[in-house]
């Protein structure tokens, strides 16, 4: 069996919260047709002195509840801006998540970019 990359989908855009406390979704897959490898990036360049956001990153092993699989906490203003999120394999029936809350300051946007690959056979 030969494996291959199936399709690539690119997820990009910016994540604004409405307001502090709010978790908002930066990106989100759920059940592909086989299983697949996720990855990208978020830029948190905007942050300023006083603000502060939490990054999560879920995943719902069992295709239903999701749980945190890790999370930080960043102040502004950031040395280190770019958030990397490496490569993950899941099954097809596994989904996975990102989301941001910003908990202090003035809201901001963020730019992010996944690239999505579902894998099939050759």
């Amino acid at each position: 069996m030969v494996v291959v990359i199936r399709s690539k989908a690119r997820l990009q855009g910016t994540a604004t919260p409405t307001a502090l406390g709010e978790e908002v979704t930066v990106v989100e897959v759920a059940t592909q047709e086989d299983d697949y490898i996720i990855e990208g990036c978020i830029d948190l360049s905007a942050l300023a002195l006083g603000d502060a956001v939490i990054v999560r990153e879920y995943v719902a092993v069992d295709g239903v509840n999701y749980r945190v699989f890790c999370q930080a906490t960043y102040s502004g203003p950031v040395s280190e801006p770019i958030i990397r999120f490496h490569s993950k394999q899941f099954l097809y029936n596994m989904k996975y998540k990102v989301a941001i809350t910003q908990t202090s300051g003035t809201i901001r946007s963020f730019p992010y970019g996944f690239v999505l690959e579902v894998l099939g056979e050759a």
